[in-house]
């Protein structure tokens, strides 16, 4: 297992330098889940949810987050995202609603962060816009599902949710 970078050789925090790396072409796939009870899953494809475009509204809420990264994750370096895109995927048989958000950036690190920022608040809008009928929503299963670009190359992640 490689070292934690973010800490010195005292145990402190610290942000880690990337200004002797170089900038890559990088991407980074995060996805989630979001599990609700049929009638609000059906409400959502109706558009019947009174707040509105529930799929619309947390579409931009994960673009947004993507981009607001650097602002909530602590030692999170800035990035000039070039494309950030959300998915949203509805199984009505399981009454669940997976979350997709791919990354894209060229860069001296990693997009992963911006990408499950983007998914978890895509998830936390939906949960938000339909928490007056559906109390019992649940968030499940944000990961990193694939990423590409600089030093360390490709990840991929195996099966699994």
């Amino acid at each position: 297992m490689s070292k934690l970078t973010h800490f010195d050789e005292e145990g402190a925090a610290r942000m880690v330098d990337v200004s002797g790396k170089q900038e890559t072409a990088r991407e980074a796939k995060a996805a989630g889940r979001v599990t609700m009870q049929p009638d609000t899953l059906r409400r959502i494809l109706d558009r019947e949810v009174s707040k509105g475009d529930v799929f619309g509204v947390a579409r931009l809420a994960g673009i947004m987050a993507a981009k607001k990264t650097p602002e909530l994750i602590p030692l999170c370096h800035s990035l000039n995202l070039a494309s950030v895109e959300i998915e949203f995927i509805p199984d009505e048989a399981s009454s669940w609603v997976d979350i997709q958000a791919t990354v894209r950036t060229t860069a001296k690190t990693g997009a992963e962060m911006e990408a499950l920022t983007a998914v978890a608040a895509a998830g936390l809008t939906i949960y938000d816009m339909c928490k007056a009928v559906d109390r019992a929503m649940t968030i499940t299963d944000v990961r990193l599902v694939r990423k590409s670009g600089g030093k360390s190359g490709t990840y991929e992640r195996g099966e699994g949710p």
